[in-house]
């Protein structure tokens, strides 16, 4: 088993004077960790700094951590639940619903190590390398599909609800340990591990960074990556500014930093070349504050010590830092003690689990648009469906997934959902990126023209956006536009369906199609969900976590990292084909009564937005209130407007709900490079409210003083 060692342990235990205080579980953990470290040879630390965690029978170390993800479930070699990839799950602007998705998550992982089963590298450890929490800034990014959207507010709040579902709340023990990742300005996959990020301090502090910060202070997160990257000039493996000074010196986080997978080696040695040694480029890491990496650690840190490029003090440090995630984990005390280890493995892939993944796959949907209520679908007066498309029988699940579990397919749900007495026909009509063969698409606009309406899936994979690799464009690939518009014309009742990670531009579409949704990766029940939403027994709320563009001409080059020049809903001043925030219901809302209490308030003071919220439609939905805030003379150039407070809020036909949102005087502060700290400016404030941040249904007015 996993955990054999803690075990053999547990069962010998004698008195600390006896085994040491390391193996005490009643002495306090610095003292443990102090106690083990000065038994420990040179090479064994360096060991220990090894990413696997292997195990020392010798001082009875457990191999407790080596690492695995859990992006959308737990990478493994046998089925576990499989859950909307992250932009998923954060289109569900949800965070409570993102805990209980990480909760079920950690509950799987926990269970596999107690278990003793197969990781998909080795036996399963207890640190996972998720949650990904690079902002979108720009659409081409690869690994869109991984993240939380393009702004730091709700990237921020997604984060901290992931970690702490991720982690638990035990007062002592964590379930698992979540690392952030990729520390950090990392959203470029092309030349990634030579690139040189050029971020001014101010953007870096209020754009790049307000996500970390909520992570590691609020979520309390155990170990952050560092990024393949450099940040002006220095690589972020080796960066003190960012490894030190900012992440312990300003935030106080007192787990550790681990590099990306070869990263000593691919971007200190090879990438920003500082040096042509491994050990040098070591020894420069592990001073930055990177404290574990791979084999380059284990292999070059005692001759690093030896030939004097580094102390055995900065090694016992980073060695402390892990250390420390290992006693909190409970991976040095018996296991009865730990409340985790007695999770079972009915939990993985459990029923309640699939239940989950359903639920997140609904509230991910987003309906982009919706032409006089033309969804739902109306089941009793259809005879025939066409289900087209590359996405419809075997769609993308996303990266960082291993063993799949029963999966239900769009045109499977479809066919569960209508039943024997409606003709459901499926056509691929072509592949997801490369060009149709001869007759597809006439095979699939035949399809739909013999059929009452049709249903389109669309959207990209692996081969268009992953990690490593970059999309060149934001239209559908291969011929899948050619598909659409000749179903459409074919059969006017056409819906499409976007299945992706980053944003797809559908232009035409949105000037022609009736009904559009985008549904992201999602996950095991994607065909149970879509079917609830298309014929109308799920009402869908979810809503984007990122501009969707007409194309790439609209917004400046992928190497300018200053969001200030046209990135994002915060600076972009053209017209999208779909804003930030948006998502449309089958019912209607109304906001009413905005009141902001104080109207003045000082630059250290707290204010109140209340308002009321009443299902005008015939229908139960889900509101997502979204709360915004511009200032109106700055004196620096500041954003059109930026998300302050959101809310998901159900509600039935008729029903009002009063909704408060607290803005403190702190989120609407700046950073001044001049004093190296964020600041509030005196002046007015507008304060909207709002279904997207295009859709603003209620204006106030905050007036902010000096503090008194």
């Amino acid at each position: 088993m996993r955990y054999l060692a803690v075990l053999i342990l547990a069962a010998g235990h004698t008195p600390a004077r006896a085994q040491g205080i390391y193996q005490d579980p009643a002495q306090p953990i610095e003292a443990r960790i102090a106690d083990l470290i000065s038994q420990m040879s040179l090479e064994e630390k360096a060991a220990q700094l090894n990413h696997l965690s292997s195990r020392n029978d010798r001082l009875h170390i457990p191999a407790w951590g080596g690492w695995n993800q859990t992006l959308h479930g737990v990478w493994s070699k046998q089925p576990t639940t499989l859950f909307p990839t992250a932009i998923g799950m954060a289109a569900t602007w949800d965070p409570a619903l993102i805990k209980t998705i990480t909760d079920s998550m950690s509950d799987e992982a926990r269970a596999l190590y107690n278990i003793g089963a197969d990781g998909p590298r080795s036996k399963h450890g207890l640190v996972y390398r998720s949650p990904v929490i690079n902002i979108s800034r720009d659409p081409r990014w690869g690994r869109i599909q991984e993240c939380f959207g393009e702004d730091p507010y709700l990237a921020g709040r997604i984060t901290v609800a992931y970690v702490q579902g991720l982690q638990g709340s035990h007062a002592k023990y964590l379930k698992v340990a979540a690392t952030l990742k990729h520390f950090a300005v990392n959203n470029v996959e092309t030349d990634r591990h030579s690139l040189s990020a050029q971020v001014p301090e101010r953007i870096l502090m209020e754009y790049w960074l307000p996500h970390w910060k909520a992570g590691i202070i609020e979520g309390r997160a155990q170990s952050v990556m560092a990024s393949y990257n450099q940040l002006n000039g220095v690589p972020n493996i080796a960066n003190k500014y960012l490894l030190t000074d900012i992440l312990r010196g300003l935030w106080h986080f007192d787990g550790f930093v681990v590099s990306d997978l070869g990263g000593i080696g691919s971007s200190l040695v090879q990438g920003a070349k500082i040096t042509d040694k491994v050990e040098v480029a070591a020894a420069r890491a592990i001073e930055a504050g990177c404290d574990l990496d791979d084999n380059f650690y284990e292999a070059s840190l005692p001759g690093a010590v030896r030939s004097g490029l580094v102390s055995e003090a900065v090694v016992n440090q980073a060695l402390t830092r892990v250390l420390r995630v290992a006693f909190r984990l409970g991976a040095f005390d018996p296991p009865e003690m730990v409340p985790f280890s007695k999770i079972g493995g009915d939990v993985i892939a459990s029923q309640p689990h699939r239940e989950l993944a359903l639920k997140t796959a609904q509230e991910s949907i987003v309906l982009l648009k919706n032409q006089g209520g033309f969804l739902p679908l109306e089941k009793g007066k259809l005879k025939s469906v066409a289900v087209i498309g590359p996405q419809a029988d075997h769609f993308e699940t996303g990266n960082y997934f291993g063993a799949k579990p029963a999966i239900v397919s769009p045109v499977d749900g479809i066919r569960a959902k209508l039943g024997p007495d409606v003709k459901v026909e499926y056509a691929a009509g072509c592949d997801i990126l490369e060009p149709a063969k001869a007759g597809e698409i006439e095979q699939a606009a035949d399809l739909a023209r013999k059929s009452d309406a049709a249903i389109l899936f669309l959207g990209t994979n692996l081969r268009v956006e992953a990690e490593g690799r970059d999309r060149k464009s934001l239209d559908l690939p291969g011929s899948q536009e050619q598909l659409l518009e000749a179903v459409y014309k074919a059969n006017p009742k056409t819906i499409a369906v976007i299945m992706s990670g980053g944003p797809v531009s559908v232009k035409w579409a949105s000037e022609n199609v009736p009904a559009i949704l985008a549904a992201w990766y999602p996950g095991e029940e994607a065909g149970t969900a879509l079917a609830g939403v298309l014929f109308g027994d799920y009402n869908p709320a979810g809503r984007l976590p990122y501009t969707v563009y007409d194309s790439l001409d609209q917004i400046p080059p992928q190497d300018e990292y200053d969001v200030t020049k046209g990135f994002t809903y915060l600076y972009f001043t053209g017209k999208p084909q779909f804003a930030f925030g948006h998502g449309l219901s089958f019912t209607t809302f109304r906001y009413d009564g905005l009141k902001i209490s104080p109207a003045r308030m000082n630059a250290d003071g707290t204010a109140t937005i209340g308002f009321e919220i009443q299902n005008t439609g015939t229908r139960r939905g889900d509101e997502v209130a979204q709360l915004y805030v511009h200032a109106e003379n700055p004196s620096v150039k500041r954003p059109i407007k930026e998300l302050r407070g959101f809310r998901r809020i159900a509600l039935n036909p008729k029903e009002r709900q009063q909704v408060t949102f607290t803005l403190p005087a702190s989120d609407l502060a700046f950073y001044d490079v001049k004093s190296k700290r964020f600041a509030v400016e005196p002046g007015a404030f507008d304060v909207m409210i709002g279904s997207s941040s295009e859709d603003i249904r209620l204006r106030g007015r905050l007036q902010v003083r000096d503090a008194q």
